[in-house]
């Protein structure tokens, strides 16, 4: 294998990475033998066993998986008939017994030897993808070329990972992009890690190397059910769950246009400050990922105020529903913590469909039936107020800092309308401010349940998880809602 990884720039082989992933000597592999019965264009002449993807069942952490390894360096990892029919039997076996699906992506495309066959092949596991949505959590690793259509069935699972430097995923690569339009790109520039982490949201993280992906992908297991009638996992948790965290008495600035970081706070909340962080580097003005309250696995949402001052903008509102839409999904409670001055203003996010990706988070949201718990930390103005998980909506418990403003909109933009032509508008702003700029008018209303001093969050949030595991709520019936997608 030393050869083969100094040919393949650094990349483990297809069996390695299956060692690297699965705990030791739990690999069972499938169809080993088979073979593609492809006549066309000499390709009876050249056959390999188990032809170009290795395929089987193993554990991670104890918890059983199903997995398939495509190897490139057989037809460069192209799919085939058989090869196809090799993926589906995992996928149908992982749908039965209700384990997680995982797939190590590594392939050139479609053999274009085997014609519609090979098409057909892509068909049949993207069906499944789509089937097993919701069903069990399904994870593509990128480790090497995907383009082309394969590139559906990773667009279609949970969470999409790449390695940098040697993932790249494209529809169509730079030869025929600069044939159609002229662009002069690079494989890297067109689809690797940075364009799809950063600017187009297609993967939720990226990694140094396969070895390092393989043990990050072992780790966010450890967060996830197996399936969706499976709760949230619980492990054996060190960390009190009452712990007091005076930092937080002092984390959110005095001056309301200061900004800090949500993940100290995250950091602080959660136990041991182990936070596994989903799409890390697109849309950072909301930040979500995997932690655990004494010892529950919770999803956490939360706005940034350090980019973007907090504002939700289009970018946010999907990668904030698609995760929540997933914790629902597998029963993952929900943590909402919330800074959010409103929606982003001007024509690039009007224009871009604001109105419709924005309403995608206040779907989700609403939609979910998970246990739903938001702190407010500082600002909740206008619409975003009611989007980020508002008792409205059918939030479980909301609490609020005694930093917390939540009203219509910011002080100055609401005095120019209702006090419009007065001539003291800076007085009429501090009154609005003192009206408005406290969590007290909400909690009398009730749409807050309670006022809490910051170093009681952990406290707080532990107690009402523990009550909430049993929570049921029904939706009316319907066969599908339609988000607007």
């Amino acid at each position: 294998s030393s050869g083969i990884n100094a040919e393949y720039g650094g990349k483990l082989t297809a069996r390695e990475r299956i060692e690297v992933l699965l705990d030791e000597g739990s690999f069972v592999e499938w169809d080993q033998l088979v073979e593609h019965d492809c006549t066309d264009w000499n390709m009876d002449k050249t056959h390999f066993a188990g032809d170009g993807v290795v395929t089987g069942t193993g554990t991670i952490n104890g918890k059983q998986v199903f997995l398939f390894s495509q190897d490139f360096t057989v037809f460069g990892g192209s799919l085939s008939a058989a090869y196809a029919s090799k993926i589906c039997k995992v996928m149908d076996h992982a749908e039965m017994v209700g384990a997680p699906l995982l797939g190590l992506n590594d392939s050139g495309g479609a053999r274009i030897q085997e014609g519609v066959a090979s098409l057909g092949g892509y068909g049949d596991i993207f069906l499944r993808n789509v089937l097993l949505s919701g069903v069990v959590p399904q994870i593509s690793l990128i480790m090497g070329p995907c383009a082309g259509g394969a590139v559906y069935s990773p667009a279609i699972t949970d969470f999409t990972f790449m390695v940098k430097g040697t993932s790249h995923m494209f529809i169509t690569g730079p030869d025929v992009v600069r044939q159609v339009t002229n662009e002069d790109v690079t494989q890297e520039e067109l689809g690797g890690s940075g364009a799809h982490c950063s600017t187009s949201g297609c993967a939720a993280g990226a990694c140094e190397n396969d070895v390092h992906l393989l043990l990050q992908t072992r780790r966010l297991m450890e967060f996830l059910p197996s399936n969706n009638k499976e709760k949230a996992p619980i492990r054996p948790c060190d960390d009190p769950h009452d712990r007091e965290i005076h930092a937080l008495d002092n984390i959110v600035p005095n001056s309301p246009i200061s900004p800090y970081d949500i993940k100290h706070i995250v950091e602080f909340l959660v136990d041991e400050g182990d936070f596994f962080e989903i799409m890390p580097d697109y849309a950072k003005n909301i930040v979500v990922g995997f932690g655990r309250m004494n010892g529950e696995t919770v999803g956490i949402v939360g706005n940034q105020p350090l980019v973007a001052a907090g504002c939700l903008d289009i970018n946010a509102s999907v990668k904030g529903a698609r995760f929540v839409r997933f914790c629902d999904s597998f029963n993952i409670p929900l943590i909402i913590l919330e800074d959010v001055p409103g929606f982003l203003p001007g024509t690039q996010q009007e224009h871009g469909g604001i109105i419709k990706h924005g309403a995608k988070l206040l779907y989700a949201l609403a939609e979910a039936t998970v246990p739903k718990l938001t702190v407010i930390t500082r600002k909740a103005y206008g619409g975003a107020y009611v989007v980020m998980n508002s008792k409205h909506i059918r939030a479980d418990v909301n609490y609020a800092w005694p930093s917390a403003e939540i009203a219509v909109m910011g002080s100055k933009g609401a005095v120019a309308i209702i006090c419009r032509g007065d001539p003291d508008l800076e007085k009429r702003e501090e009154e609005y401010i003192e009206t408005f700029a406290n969590p007290f008018p909400t909690a009398k209303k009730g749409f807050v349940d309670d006022v809490i001093m910051p170093r009681d969050t952990r406290k707080r949030l532990c107690a009402d998880l523990k009550w909430l595991r049993n929570k049921s709520q029904k939706t009316p019936w319907k066969k599908h809602g339609n988000i607007p997608l």
